[in-house]
């Protein structure tokens, strides 16, 4: 976990800082994840499915010569499922040394915030989404964004077996 992601989590933002997050949809919510973490962001292309992966693998595909994992965030989070249209974006973060990529419904833009904006979350914030992967809360447009840690939408065994 990040040391800002950290700092929002425990609601100590003693600096004020300014953060930038990368927003997305999924299923009609809005997310947001740390700028940094997001190498590139890919229209669908053709994904290799593998056979015995976890469910919410969609498969593999070759970016730059580079073979990166695709997961399915409906799918991960057990969200309902939607065919994929002209929005549907594969986002493609640094995670455990390598990159995987990350479906989701849409990318809408880069926000720029106070650390001091973002409110810890509560107990239960959104559907089947785990508290682990939740650091905060930020009141975008009037909406609520969640902003999420990458690092913690996979488990380190998962990270090894993608990496590996």
């Amino acid at each position: 976990m990040t040391t800002d992601a950290l700092t929002i989590r425990n609601g100590h933002a003693g600096d004020d800082s300014l953060l930038q997050l990368v927003s997305f949809e999924l299923c009609n919510e809005e997310y947001g994840v740390e700028v940094l973490k997001v190498r590139e962001i890919i229209r669908m292309p053709e994904i290799t499915v593998l056979p015995n992966t976890p469910h919410y693998i969609e498969g593999i595909i070759n970016l730059r010569g580079k073979v990166v994992p695709i997961i399915a965030m409906r799918k991960r989070f057990g969200l309902e499922a939607m065919a994929y249209d002209r929005n549907t974006r594969i986002m493609v973060m640094e995670l455990a040394g390598g990159l995987t990529g990350f479906i989701v419904d849409a990318v809408t833009e880069v926000i720029r915030i106070h650390s001091s904006e973002v409110q810890p979350p509560p107990a239960m914030v959104s559907g089947n989404l785990d508290q682990e992967f939740i650091t905060g809360v930020f009141n975008h447009a009037n909406r609520l964004l969640i902003i999420m840690d990458v690092d913690q939408m996979v488990s380190n065994q998962e990270q090894a077996l993608f990496h590996s």
